[in-house]
């Protein structure tokens, strides 16, 4: 069939005419089936995209313009864009799919990860604690475990705030020392 006829067919269709669409379909349905199928790599996905296409030629027909292009072209840009449309659904389902799997099983690894590291270092640093002189072992309590300030620190043990800056720095140079796996750690 030309494009003279399917032009004619394509306004026929427009004015609802069941016949026009029969003959158009006949005419054009192979192409387009082609068309989806090259895209989409999918028979069932192909079809599902050939019938979408002609549903929209039925609903769409009238807003056809001769002027724009052939018919054959017309109807064929219809089923590119569905089939693109149903590539990038399937990529984007797939993605969120994917995206989510990782995300859901990541998120247990690393759970079970850092529940594990956080009891191995308060582990050492409980080990190396108990190395410390009492003064030094009291500061880094207060500064580390109850979050005071150097200054704090000083002020809660009665202490000159240098004193306490160096208690501090040589029990930590001490924890690190006898817990060697701490240096690793922190």
């Amino acid at each position: 069939m030309n494009e003279a006829d399917l032009n004619k067919l394509l306004s026929r269709v427009a004015t609802g005419d069941m016949d026009a669409f029969a003959e158009f379909y006949d005419a054009t349905c192979d192409r387009v089936y082609g068309m989806t199928l090259r895209v989409l790599r999918d028979p069932g996905y192909s079809e599902e995209a050939t019938q979408e296409t002609f549903l929209a030629v039925w609903r769409n027909a009238e807003t056809y313009d001769p002027r724009s292009g052939s018919a054959l072209s017309w109807i064929l840009t219809l089923a590119h864009r569905r089939a693109v449309d149903r590539v990038r659904s399937e990529s984007a389902a797939t993605r969120r799919t994917v995206a989510y799997g990782i995300a859901d099983t990541g998120r247990e690894i690393d759970e079970v990860s850092e529940s594990v590291e956080r009891r191995e270092i308060a582990r050492l640093i409980h080990t190396g604690l108990e190395a410390l002189t009492p003064l030094q072992r009291q500061a880094i309590e207060l500064a580390y475990f109850h979050g005071l300030t150097y200054r704090e620190v000083s002020e809660h043990l009665g202490v000159a705030l240098p004193t306490v800056k160096s208690r501090i720095r040589d029990g930590l140079i001490r924890l690190r020392q006898t817990v060697p796996g701490l240096a690793a750690v922190g």
